[in-house]
């Protein structure tokens, strides 16, 4: 079976990780430093200090620990993840000190360790690492898995009285998707083969490019509904650059930023930073790095980026300074200016080209769709 390539010759350890940290208009030491410091000692990332966690911000944030050349805390915030992890593979929606807050249980929080281990593995090249981590990541995936419906979403969580709820989110199981395919990738490189993760992967691809009434059409006017099929890789080529053309007005300001929801004029540095990478995703750099440049400025006096603001007024907020948005901005500056061999994380053409093995060879989606049909 083919593995990824990983260059060999550009992974390192250590702090020394970056060839063109030059090039950056942004202080990448200072920005993956700002994590490091709010980082608890047990391995835990809140959103800020003395505020809440949440696992999918905290692997955010974990990725710019790694981005930032901080690979110890980095494998300590994974870590922690492994010891929180709850016996059928998911996590709670949100920690105080290691505390359960809110015990929901979300398919997206809780299968995106996979995307953040394998961002870990592309740097270092850690393969014991990897190993470690395994167990983790495959609870991870099929606890999400366990929660596919029939017509292939994935539901989005279980209540804290035990309750599946049927609703699916089209950003989260765009987001899964990208963690099933990273997860098939660490399997990959370990010599497994998960074929029910195949079947399952194929069947939220087709659900999620053809059957769009599967999904909560409430969030519709998010604009992370609108790229995050692009981001994921799901959607590719042509119709990529059809959704982001038809939607550009609806959630852009121009010079500014990307705005959280179409009707409200608060712009968000995350979701700017996370179009610039499905711009970088589907190939258009150039206009990635044009958008990455509206917000490269919006820093506190510290440095650290800003949450949000309100166009025109121009108001900052809110006033946090979020380790998951400085962690955006890196992954961001990473994916335009090459900074670490996980730049290519997200990108169409690096997945086309290194998982032939198994989104290649995927069974027909109404093949797979018909074989779950009563007969």
């Amino acid at each position: 079976m083919p593995k990824f390539s990983i260059d060999k010759d550009i992974m390192c350890t250590g702090l020394n990780l970056f060839a063109r940290k030059q090039d950056v208009s942004i202080d990448v030491d200072l920005v993956g430093g700002m994590i490091a410091k709010i980082q608890r000692q047990s391995g835990e990332i809140p959103w800020c200090e003395d505020e809440k966690t949440d696992p999918w911000d905290h692997v955010e944030a974990a990725m710019g620990l790694s981005i930032g050349g901080f690979l110890k805390e980095a494998r300590k915030a994974y870590k922690w993840l492994a010891r929180m992890q709850l016996e059928d593979g998911s996590w709670y929606a949100s920690y105080m000190n290691g505390i359960p807050e809110d015990k929901t249980r979300d398919t997206n929080l809780s299968s995106y360790i996979a995307v953040g281990v394998f961002h870990y593995y592309l740097i270092t090249g850690d393969l014991t690492f990897l190993e470690e981590m395994w167990p983790t990541i495959k609870s991870a995936i099929n606890f999400a898995l366990d929660m596919q419906a029939p017509g292939g979403e994935i539901c989005w969580a279980i209540s804290p009285e035990g309750r599946v709820d049927p609703m699916a989110l089209l950003t989260g199981s765009c987001s899964v998707y990208m963690s099933i395919k990273c997860a098939l990738a660490v399997a990959e490189q370990l010599g497994y083969t998960m074929p029910t993760w195949i079947e399952g992967l194929s069947r939220l691809k087709y659900a999620i490019q053809y059957k769009p009434d599967l999904f909560n059409r409430a969030k519709s006017n998010y604009s992370m509904d609108w790229f995050y099929p692009i981001l994921s890789g799901v959607i590719t080529g042509h119709r990529a650059q059809q959704r982001i053309e038809k939607f550009w007005e609806k959630f852009v300001i121009n010079g500014q930023g990307v705005r959280c929801v179409s009707d409200r004029p608060w712009i968000t540095v995350a979701e700017t930073c996370e179009l610039t990478l499905a711009l970088s995703a589907m190939g258009s750099l150039s206009l990635s790095e044009r958008i990455f440049s509206w917000i490269r400025n919006r820093t506190n006096k510290d440095g650290s980026y800003w949450c949000g603001f309100t166009c025109p007024a121009m108001t900052i907020w809110p006033q946090y300074k979020t380790t998951w948005t400085n962690a955006a901005v890196l992954i961001a500056a990473d994916a335009i200016y090459n900074l670490t061999p996980a730049c290519r994380l997200f990108s169409h053409r690096f997945w086309n080209a290194s998982t032939s093995s198994y989104l290649c060879g995927l069974p027909k989606p109404e093949k797979v769709l018909s074989q779950r049909l009563p007969a």
